[in-house]
């Protein structure tokens, strides 16, 4: 990695958030009204965790000690739900099949603060304020996270899409709200509002636009089938793909870098295409790059470290350190055993979250959770769970 990537030092909780990995959303069975209570599977008031982690399971969710990775608490919840954290240093969002819920992970029980609504999709988390983006109702909910203390849905900002879709936002600084375009059949850009919803940009030529994820200087990008569209400073631009079909779905970026690290898939026929190439886009020169990994990788492979550094778990098994500026895999990190993604998305595969310096990766295939140290390259921890899980996420606070 060269010297400006190495030389930055860590920041402690607001570097932790620079990682931003931006995925898929579905549903999953019905949720039952034993679940929708929120309590814990254990009849006792739950000690309160620190740092704790997130993982779903067939049936519920574990919380895990961030340190530790001791199993500290079950909660019940039937139907496929999904996790991101909601950007304070207490809570995670739940997506479940009635809507977004909110997850007090340290206190280990679910609130009472819910965004209902078919198809909760996104979860973004940008410049001290959280959006959910609701598919199937095209409703977009910005607020404050750290006001989710209070117990009580925060006071926040709603803007409704004109036609539902799969789709996702992002609020910046200024209060201008990016947001993407398209109909359940067809999704085509990204529009911009600002502070009063007013339309002040607009670009439709980013077809299947799909994902988000904000790089140094607030340059936000958004997947297309066709490469990248960028908004910054006012102003869309895009970036094309080197091949007339290539998806970039899924980004993950990074505050200490300009440069996107995002998925790259080339056959539109493909009934799961396992891509070995990644992309990296420059935000500042507006210019593409693809790395050859050697092995393929899933949606919930991408993350950014500490340091801007790009992170992708193949299913080799290992952790490829990627230096952005100059595409170089600087270090493969043993992290779990060969895999192969499965068909279904919605199926378990090894998964990676990323806070501060520590990488988290579940191996489902052994029920199992590591923590490794970036830093080091060193797994610092391990845990065997009672089954295997599928998502992974934790509290992650500060924007």
């Amino acid at each position: 990695m060269n010297k400006s990537i190495r030389g930055r030092a860590l920041t402690g909780a607001a570097l932790a958030l620079a990682v931003s990995t931006v995925l898929t959303a579905c549903g999953g069975e019905n949720s039952s009204s034993a679940a929708a209570s929120g309590k814990a599977a254990s009849a006792t008031p739950a000690a309160a965790v620190q740092e704790p982690l997130v993982a779903t399971f067939d049936g519920g969710l574990y919380i895990l000690d961030g340190v530790s990775l001791e199993l500290t608490g079950t909660i019940d919840l039937p139907g496929f739900n999904r996790v991101n954290p909601a950007g304070d240093k207490d809570h995670v969002v739940v997506s479940t099949d009635s809507g977004f819920r909110v997850l007090d992970a340290t206190r280990q029980a679910l609130t009472d603060i819910e965004y209902k609504g078919a198809k909760p999709g996104h979860v973004v988390r940008h410049a001290a304020k959280t959006v959910l983006f609701t598919d199937g109702t095209g409703e977009v909910n910005v607020f404050d996270p750290t006001a989710l203390s209070s117990g009580k849905k925060p006071a926040g900002r709603t803007y409704t899409s004109a036609e539902p879709h799969h789709g996702v936002a992002i609020e910046l600084a200024d209060g201008s709200l990016v947001s993407t375009l398209g109909t359940e059949e067809k999704r085509t850009g990204a529009l911009v509002l600002d502070r009063n919803d007013k339309e002040i940009a607009r670009n439709e030529e980013c077809p299947g636009v799909h994902g988000e994820a904000a790089a140094e200087n607030e340059a936000v990008g958004v997947g297309c089938e066709d490469g990248i569209l960028i908004y910054q400073d006012g102003e869309f631009t895009k970036v094309d793909a080197p091949d007339d079909y290539g998806r970039i779905g899924n980004q993950a970026g990074s505050d200490a870098s300009p440069i996107l690290l995002g998925d790259y898939k080339t056959d539109p026929e493909a009934e799961l295409e396992r891509p070995t190439r990644v992309s990296l886009v420059d935000t500042e020169k507006k210019k593409l790059r693809l790395v050859e990994l050697g092995t393929s990788y899933s949606f919930r492979s991408l993350a950014r470290g500490p340091h801007g550094e790009a992170l992708v778990l193949g299913t080799d098994g290992a952790l490829h350190v990627i230096d952005p500026d100059t595409g170089e895999v600087e270090r493969k990190i043993p992290a779990v055993g060969e895999w192969r993604e499965p068909l279904d998305w919605q199926q378990a595969r090894p998964t990676l979250f990323v806070r501060g310096h520590i990488a988290y990766v579940s191996e489902p295939g052994k029920k199992a959770l590591h923590a490794v140290d970036l830093e080091t390259g060193k797994n610092i921890a391990s845990v065997t769970l009672p089954k295997s899980t599928n998502e992974l996420s934790g509290v992650v606070a500060g924007h």
